[in-house]
């Protein structure tokens, strides 16, 4: 793979926050909302403001390194220079992709379920993981067609979801009367903590923007634009659906529609007409997701494939490596969505992403922090944020799901063992060039 298979200067700044909003919008609201009020409790919508001032410390890395060498490869890359073509900086790359990919299954996942639920199916069928499915095909197909593609849906689908989960939000505040009924005596400071987990992972999104960096406009400046703007956006429509949720139903209800929490709120204060217009939002939300986030992890794969950091095979087929990619990874989510339920699916996408941003942080404190201009401490809280999240998340987790747990920690390990085994055989050259 080369230069020239990215598309210079086809993404612009509003394609970019696009991307970043489609994949953020489609797991944050409609998969997560009610896995965080389950662990929250009556607190939940704060779970997604101390969501986002943990993820503003971690974006603050991400922007620093991708004004300064924007890529294609964009997690890939600052691993790489932060540590070398080593076992860690392929193991951490190799975690922030099957993250990304695990996103992927949870959004298809979530998509069936609210397909289903349009038509009073059941959302344990059989039927949810085979729509989901289906998805991610027409996600593959979408990316197929090119660059340019992606970004114009990613804009148009943006502008729908994002407005049209706003006036979901404002219109079920006005219809109830802003009273909050998510009310529980029962609050624990471990559950909430461990909820921020869940919703950092609602707004890791941003990465996909940096995974992007070599095809976007003026990159240098709209890399890190494009990231402060998604965020901005995503801690606004969060807040505001999570109140109208939140004023919509009672706790207990909304953690008992947790795969549907949306659909189920927007009935008692919308009515009908409400309920299927949130399911039609959902159905855009997560599409577009899919399809931002299929884009960006294709590309990320093919960053590290070139710069001799994962072995690669074509298994017969034609075109690039970057085109390969592409199968490999709505192959992988295909598999996760058929074996795998939402809270399970996006438990361990938390363990992925947040194992690999300490990583990262790290890196970047021990390397590259005067090369950029970074501050020391801004780094630092960064890490101890993520390292109090994580504890108590996989604390929870091993009182409630003790299996998901050990699976994180086998997975993780098992990526590590694999990219040193690899790398032990297939040395990466130091000068495998970065794309930017």
């Amino acid at each position: 793979m080369t230069k020239s298979d990215y598309e210079k200067n086809s993404i612009t700044l509003p394609g970019a926050v696009a991307m970043g909003t489609g994949v953020m919008i489609g797991a944050g609201i409609f998969a997560l909302t009610g896995q965080i009020a389950e662990l929250a409790g009556p607190l939940f919508p704060l779970s997604f403001i101390v969501g986002a001032i943990v993820t503003a410390f971690s974006a603050y890395a991400y922007i620093k390194m991708s004004n300064a060498y924007p890529s294609a490869g964009g997690i890939g890359m600052i691993l790489k220079k932060a540590y070398g073509p080593t076992t860690v900086a392929a193991g951490a790359a190799l975690l922030m992709a099957l993250s990304m990919v695990i996103n992927e299954s949870l959004v298809a996942r979530t998509f069936g379920t609210y397909t289903l639920r349009a038509f009073g199916g059941d959302p344990d069928s059989i039927l949810v993981p085979i729509l989901g499915v289906g998805l991610i095909v027409f996600a593959y197909l979408v990316n197929a067609s090119g660059t340019r593609s992606v970004g114009l849906f990613s804009i148009i689908m943006a502008v729908l979801k994002v407005g049209g989960i706003a006036l979901f939000g404002a219109a079920g505040l006005w219809a109830s009367g802003v009273s909050f009924e998510a009310t529980d005596d029962d609050f624990a400071a471990t559950g909430f903590v461990a909820s921020v987990a869940l919703s950092i992972l609602a707004f890791k999104g941003f990465t996909t923007i940096t995974n992007s960096g070599a095809e976007i406009t003026d990159p240098h400046r709209n890399v890190g634009r494009a990231i402060i703007r998604a965020i901005a956006i995503c801690v606004f429509v969060y807040l505001l659906v999570a109140f109208a949720v939140g004023s919509s139903l009672p706790l207990d209800r909304i953690v008992a529609a947790k795969d549907y929490a949306l659909a189920e709120a927007a009935e008692p204060a919308l009515g009908q007409t409400g309920f299927y217009l949130t399911v039609a939002l959902a159905l855009v939300a997560t599409a577009s997701g899919l399809i931002a986030s299929v884009f960006a992890v294709s590309r990320m794969l093919a960053m590290l494939t070139d710069m001799k950091m994962i072995p690669h095979s074509h298994f017969g087929m034609p075109g690039t490596i970057k085109d390969h990619t592409l199968v490999y990874t709505v192959v992988i989510a295909g598999f996760l969505t058929v074996f795998f339920d939402l809270s399970r699916i996006a438990s361990l996408g938390a363990f992925f992403y947040m194992v690999m941003d300490m990583i990262i942080h790290f890196g970047v404190f021990r390397h590259l922090r005067d090369e950029i201009g970074a501050k020391g401490w801004v780094l630092l809280t960064a890490i101890a944020l993520d390292a109090v999240v994580l504890a108590a998340f996989a604390a929870m987790k091993w009182q409630s799901d003790p299996l998901i747990v050990v699976l994180g920690a086998i997975g993780m390990a098992l990526v590590f063992l694999f990219v040193g085994i690899f790398l032990s055989r297939n040395p990466a050259p130091e000068d495998a060039h970065d794309h930017h």
